[in-house]
């Protein structure tokens, strides 16, 4: 299980990282569905600033967390994980929101190669937090 976590936490990195300054925009979204773009365009930014603590606490759900073994440990994950990120661009394509879950389809390059990867969210309290990227 640590393993798969740690895939899906490498493939958020990857997904979210923008070394050169890209940022994710959150324009024609509304409501929920901006919140949603928001928290993907919020991991992109402590992605390319190393916010490792805010990657774990405010972007990743709090079950995904857990699974890596916590918040530290998470981090280390995260850190051991950011020297291996490409130069990427992320543009959210769409969200679709049923009640506490959410999935928005994200384009990335990564590897020289354009990619559309499905991002699960799920809300906890007042903020949508990523629980799987596939």
């Amino acid at each position: 299980m640590r393993r798969l976590l740690a895939s899906i936490c490498l493939t958020a990195l990857a997904l979210g990282a923008a070394a050169c300054g890209t940022t994710t925009t959150t324009a024609g979204f509304h409501g929920a569905e901006h919140e949603v773009a928001q928290t993907i365009a919020d991991l992109q930014s402590d992605i390319s600033s190393s916010e490792r603590k805010k990657i774990c606490e405010r972007d990743f759900a709090a079950p995904a967390v857990e699974k890596l073994g916590g918040v530290q440990a998470c981090e280390t994950a995260v850190k051991n994980r950011l020297s291996e990120i490409d130069n990427t661009e992320l543009q959210v394509e769409s969200v679709k929101i049923s009640g506490n879950t959410a999935t928005a389809q994200v384009k990335s390059v990564y590897g020289g190669k354009k990619q559309l990867r499905t991002v699960t969210l799920a809300k906890e309290g007042s903020r949508w937090k990523i629980t799987a990227i596939s």
